[in-house]
């Protein structure tokens, strides 16, 4: 067991579990929702997307509809693919962090910096090695993260065991698709004995909306 932040993954999805269309549609979360993402975000230090979720989205991961802090945003984006004109960068209203590993380009690492942004070397593989990179964050002095990213995200936290909360919220929509993003994407498990075991913690209903949390087996 690492010493790294407490870790909670927030994510919405469909009936059928996509949390995006195959056009990267994702508005699946009401108002009333809405307002209970940006209350968790004002309650942690940190707010951690993936690199995917930056270039379709460009989001600025900032707190709009309560009041409270910004948190820090993290960016797991291991070749540095992160645009300098993302919101992410040019708004200067909470720091960023960059995760990358050693085989990102040192031009787009350096222009990153150049930009405001700190940038974390997380590792020599393709992908990020996350051990490194919570270990990092600990270290900085972060206590609490939000996960808000995508599935392929999802995917390395969870099949990692790195996570302490999983919040998914259950839109009143069904989309269908095989190429809809679901909420866990990556190689998955080849056994269902093998998969992540979970605990229902708490459910929560907002009109045709139901909030499930979960907390896994340790």
């Amino acid at each position: 067991m690492i010493d790294r932040p407490y870790v909670i993954i927030n994510s919405a999805m469909t009936i059928d579990g996509k949390i995006a269309t195959k056009k990267g549609d994702s508005k699946i979360s009401s108002k009333d929702d809405l307002v209970r993402v940006h209350k968790l975000r004002a309650s942690v230090d940190a707010i951690m997307v993936g690199i995917n979720t930056i270039l379709i989205d460009d989001p600025s991961l900032k707190v709009k509809y309560c009041e409270g802090k910004n948190p820090i945003r993290i960016v797991v984006d291991s070749k540095a693919r992160t645009p300098i004109d993302s919101r992410i960068i040019s708004d200067k209203s909470a720091p960023t962090v960059i995760a990358v590993t050693k085989k990102a380009p040192i031009d787009r690492i350096n222009k990153l910096k150049e930009a405001g942004a700190k940038v974390i070397v997380c590792g020599e593989g393709e992908k990020v090695d996350l051990t490194i990179l919570l270990k990092s964050l600990k270290d900085m002095g972060i206590k609490s993260i939000l996960v808000e990213g995508g599935g392929n995200i999802n995917w390395s936290v969870i099949s990692q065991g790195f996570f302490d909360e999983l919040q998914v919220t259950i839109g009143p929509f069904i989309v269908g698709g095989k190429d809809s993003i679901t909420l866990v994407e990556g190689n998955g498990f080849e056994k269902m004995e093998e998969g992540i075991k979970v605990k229902l913690h708490k459910v929560e209903q907002h009109g045709d909306e139901v909030v499930l949390i979960y907390k896994p087996l340790r």
